[in-house]
C-alpha cells in the first residue's frame, strides 16, 4: 500500500504525461489532492487523460508541449500558473529512446534528437519551473534520469550521455536552490513496463532478454512504482533529500 499525501492546495506539473510513468504520476498526484497539469507532445491524449482525472473527481488540465522547444516550455509554465496561480511540484519525465548503434556509426541526427529532448528538454523545464518557484521561495522538482544515467551499456552512448547529464544538472541546480527552499532530485528508473519499453521488447528481444538476466527482482517495474517514488520526493517526507539520483530498478545497478 502506498502512503497517502495531503497535496490539497498544491499544483503539480508532469511532462510526458499522456502515457506510462508520466500518466501514472499525474494520476497519483491528483488522487492525493493536487491540481495537475499534464503536458505531452501528444496534446490531445494529454487532454483526454486530464478529463479522465476530472471525471474521477480530481483537478487537471492537459496541454501540448514539445520540451525540445524552449518557447513551448515557457508557454507551458505560464499557462500552468495562469490556470492555478502557482507551481509547487514538477516531474520532468518527457524523454525518448533511440535505436542502439555502434558508437562509431551513430548518426548525428540520433544524437541531436535524443539530446534535444532528454537533456535540453529537462534543462528548459527546470529553468522555467525555477523561474516560478524562485519567486515563491518553495517547490520540489524531480527530473527523470535512468539506470542509463548510472551505468553504461553497449550501443547506448548517446542515450546514456543524456541521462548522465540529467544527474549532473540535478546535482548542480539542487545545491544552488536548496538554500532558497527548493528541492531538486532525480530518479533513475530501470526497465519499466511502459509503451516505450514494449517497443524495445518487440524490436530487440535478445537485448531485453540479456537485461532481464541482470534484473535481480525478476520482473519489469510498474509505472505506479515510479509514481510512488516521485510523490515521496515531492513530499515533506523527503525534506532533507537534495540532489539525489534514486535508482528504482529492481536491483539492476546494485550488481
Amino acid at each position: 500500500m502506498n502512503p497517502v499525501y495531503d497535496f490539497k492546495g498544491h499544483v503539480a506539473l508532469v511532462t510526458g504525461a499522456a502515457k506510462g510513468m508520466g500518466l501514472a504520476t499525474a494520476r497519483a498526484f491528483a488522487e492525493n489532492g493536487a491540481s495537475v497539469v499534464l503536458a505531452d507532445i501528444d496534446g490531445d491524449l494529454a487532454a483526454q487523460e486530464a478529463e479522465r482525472i476530472v471525471s474521477a473527481g480530481g483537478a487537471a488540465i492537459g496541454m501540448a508541449c514539445d520540451v525540445a522547444d524552449e518557447t513551448q516550455v515557457a508557454a507551458m509554465i505560464d499557462l500552468a500558473v495562469a490556470k492555478y496561480g502557482q507551481l509547487d511540484m514538477a516531474f520532468n519525465n518527457a524523454g525518448i529512446q533511440v535505436p542502439p548503434f555502434d558508437a562509431a556509426d551513430e548518426p548525428l541526427a540520433n544524437f541531436e534528437r535524443v539530446t534535444a529532448v532528454n537533456q535540453r528538454g529537462v534543462w528548459a523545464c527546470m529553468k522555467h519551473e525555477l523561474r516560478v518557484m524562485r519567486s515563491q521561495g518553495s517547490g520540489a522538482i524531480v527530473n527523470c534520469s535512468s539506470l542509463g544515467g548510472l551505468v553504461g551499456l553497449p550501443g547506448r552512448a548517446a542515450y546514456h550521455g543524456t541521462k548522465h547529464a540529467v544527474i549532473g544538472m540535478t546535482k548542480s541546480a539542487g545545491v544552488e536552490y536548496a538554500p532558497r527552499g527548493i528541492r531538486i532530485n532525480a530518479i533513475c528508473p530501470g526497465t519499466i513496463d511502459t509503451p516505450m519499453v514494449q517497443e524495445m521488447l518487440e524490436g530487440q528481444s535478445d537485448a531485453m532478454a540479456e537485461i532481464m538476466k541482470q534484473q535481480p527482482i525478476g520482473r519489469l517495474g510498474r509505472s505506479e512504482e515510479i509514481a510512488a517514488a516521485v510523490l515521496w520526493l515531492c513530499s515533506p517526507a523527503a525534506s532533507f533529500v537534495i540532489g539525489a539520483a534514486l535508482p528504482i530498478d529492481g536491483g539492476f545497478t546494485a550488481h
